[in-house]
């Protein structure tokens, strides 16, 4: 019998219909959602609709909510700001808040160097800070990034993005001095390689690649995910981040860690480069940073930032105090509360089941992850590998039709990966489990 989830109406109920069409009437269409379900309340790692509708949430605000969904402590912090002050621009008068948070992101942010942080309102601003800082204190114009990753939607970051479709099609051209290189990817090797006896060839293409594409005395910085997002939970093997940070260092490039989705904890490590050993020149942060607040954070060498002309930095909204105090709440839940070892516990649990439909159902050609950040990715023909997107999005169908809230990901959109809260229970974890099964067994079968 199902514990958490509770569905009493046909989804979408009848109140997120007529919602949904006010929303075709006043909303961009380009503005896509993921279900029809219209939220009305959520705590942990449950949500319900304004049918009054419960359903697991597997996907956490799109990795926003690693300590869930109104955190007793964020929301308790964020009343108390509110009531104390909403705004005044840190530019123009300054609070604590902004100095205590920058603070403890200094000392929990891995490197061995003075470190100063700032504040944006999102991820993809934070990117865009990290390279206004790494091009200011290099003096070099060029970028580097990888195919299927992600890095946000603005100009810069859909441009640094390795993907074209939703976020850079039709937005064109992109920014100039942009350079993609291969992913390391091992399940789709863009070398066609096999792992067992490539000896990461990937590696050995870092020099090639340079000499073919970009000068690279020309290069401010590479920014990567430790562990793609939106491109599909690939890990990077770690032979090829010591030979590409090598180069880097050999070269005068900077290193820009985008821990946007893999930071505060979603890996089992509170940032995800902690898994690679390399410090980062710069580290950026957002999503799981406030517990649903927009924040983001730019965290780099004192010596690199504070080159940089008074007023070269900031912005009106960035480090809003109430944003910074909810901040405050997430490090003091990290503290406190044992979130990574329920990482930890999640990605084991979640790992063995995506295992077990591996062996079970033949759609499922690949299962990856690490920590609690884990996807299987669905295919026609094992062999071929044909993807298979159709497929995702009949699962996603099932699921919230039968009570979880689960998102796709790839960049040939085949993925289904889970970014369930750390503080989801070993119940609703078990009971999303079975009905993510269910779906991908009747999907299997068709």
């Amino acid at each position: 019998m199902s514990n958490s989830i509770k569905i009493n109406t046909k989804i979408p109920g009848p109140e997120s219909q007529r919602l949904m069409a006010r929303k075709e009437q006043e909303v961009p269409n380009a503005i896509y959602n993921l279900t029809s379900v219209f939220i009305k309340n959520a705590h942990g790692a449950l949500v319900t609709d304004v049918d009054g509708n419960t359903f697991i949430d597997f996907s956490g605000g799109i990795g926003v909510l690693n300590v869930g969904h109104t955190h007793s402590r964020v929301v308790e912090t964020i009343g108390k700001q509110a009531n104390n002050l909403t705004h005044s621009c840190f530019h123009a008068l300054p609070y604590e808040s902004y100095i205590d948070l920058a603070a403890k992101i200094n000392q929990l942010t891995p490197g061995s160097k003075k470190k100063k942080t700032m504040f944006s309102n999102s991820g993809a601003e934070a990117v865009e800070n990290a390279v206004k800082i790494a091009r200011y204190f290099t003096k070099r114009p060029a970028l580097l990034s990888f195919e299927h990753g992600y890095h946000g939607r603005t100009h810069l970051t859909m441009t640094l993005t390795g993907k074209v479709a939703p976020y850079s099609k039709g937005f064109g051209p992109g920014m100039p001095n942009v350079y993609h290189m291969p992913m390391p990817f091992c399940y789709r090797c863009p070398y066609d390689k096999k792992i067992e006896t490539c000896g990461y060839y990937c590696a050995d293409q870092i020099l090639e690649y340079f000499a073919k594409n970009v000068d690279p005395e020309t290069v401010a910085a590479l920014i990567f995910e430790p562990v793609l997002g939106e491109g599909g939970f690939v890990s990077f093997p770690q032979p090829y981040i010591e030979r590409l940070a090598a180069f880097c260092r050999e070269h005068g490039i900077l290193i820009i860690a985008d821990e946007i989705q893999t930071g505060w904890g979603r890996t089992g490590k509170l940032f995800a480069i902690e898994n690679y050993n390399l410090e980062p020149d710069i580290i950026v942060t957002a999503k799981s940073i406030a517990g649903g607040m927009p924040l983001g954070s730019i965290t780099a060498p004192a010596e690199m930032v504070d080159v940089i002309h008074k007023g070269g930095l900031g912005g009106t909204f960035s480090g809003n105090p109430v944003s910074c105090a909810a901040g405050l709440a997430v490090v003091e839940a990290f503290e406190n509360e044992n979130v990574l070892e329920q990482a930890d516990q999640i990605g084991k649990s979640v790992r063995a089941r995506f295992s077990e439909f591996y062996e079970k159902y033949p759609i499922v050609g690949d299962v990856r992850g690490r920590g609690a950040m884990n996807a299987f990715e669905l295919v026609l023909n094992r062999d071929t590998k044909e993807p298979a997107p159709d497929a995702v999005l009949q699962i996603l169908s099932f699921c919230v039709q039968h009570g979880l809230i689960v998102l796709k990901a790839g960049t040939y959109a085949n993925c289904i990966r889970t970014l369930m809260p750390l503080v989801i229970s070993e119940e609703a974890l078990n009971e999303g489990l079975d009905v993510l099964e269910e779906a991908v067994k009747a999907v299997n079968s068709m």
